[in-house]
């Protein structure tokens, strides 16, 4: 049985993780933290032998510090993390003695949606990024849109060179991909990779209808964090043998 304790358990993506583990013969939840909603004491979680981070971005950093400190393994989920945050974070973490594995997105379709774009980059002149959400969630490009472009950057994508008449309406450029965030009401979560050719184009496109499409992908990475051979590990990709 695996000990498990969730920062941000009143979010949205905690309180599914937290019914996640307890659905689990395997796992058992210890812990809550979630400050200003009953779940304040940061101590409690030091039972825990993983620990799932789903606090915002701007708090992520300082409390995986903490948790660091406990001296167990963490799985990340905060949206949001670029490369300069990872490298802050991989500062924090040093060696261990934990593991920690940072998942920009724990849905398997969207998993396989990066490593097909990472695939497909070098074969095409231009590619963008189109990735839609729904009207409450804050962070924008995604954080998923953020590790594809990454990912396409050395793969050959590149864009093409335009004037925009109206500041911004190019969208913004991450390692020469140019990403276009849509917040809706409506949607949940949606993305799109467009790769153009003379006379051809690609499109790869994931689409998320309801949450629980995350919840394979957060039930392995906590069984699966514990054994990861280096002190910090990016993505899923790894444990699906991608």
């Amino acid at each position: 049985m695996t000990t498990v304790a969730v920062s941000g358990a009143a979010g949205r993506m905690g309180s599914l993780c937290c019914e996640a583990v307890e659905s689990t013969s395997d796992l058992e939840l210890v812990a809550r933290y979630a400050p200003g909603h009953g779940f304040d004491d940061s101590e409690l979680m030091r039972a825990a032998e993983v620990i799932v981070e789903f606090g915002p971005a701007a708090t992520a950093l300082e409390n995986v510090r903490l948790w660091h400190n406990f001296g167990g393994h963490v799985v990340v989920g905060s949206s949001g993390f670029d490369r300069h945050q990872l490298d802050n974070l991989r500062q924090i973490w040093g060696e261990g003695p934990g593991r920690c594995l940072v998942v920009s997105n724990f849905s398997i379709g969207a998993v396989l949606m990066m490593w097909l774009a990472e695939k497909a980059s070098p074969y095409f002149t231009a590619a963008e990024v189109i990735e839609l959400h729904h009207d409450r969630k804050t962070d924008a490009p995604s954080g998923t849109a953020l590790a594809t472009a990454e990912r396409m950057k050395p793969n050959g994508a590149r864009t093409v060179e335009s004037t925009e008449s109206v500041p911004g309406a190019r969208g913004a450029e991450v390692g020469g991909v140019w990403v276009h965030s849509v917040r809706l009401p409506g949607l949940l979560a949606h993305q799109d990779v467009l790769f153009g050719n003379p006379g051809e184009t690609l499109e790869i496109r994931h689409n998320q209808s309801d949450r629980s499409g995350y919840v394979p992908g957060i039930l392995l990475a906590i069984r699966s964090v514990g054994a990861m051979a280096n002190p910090v590990t990016v993505g899923l990709e790894g444990l699906l043998g991608l």
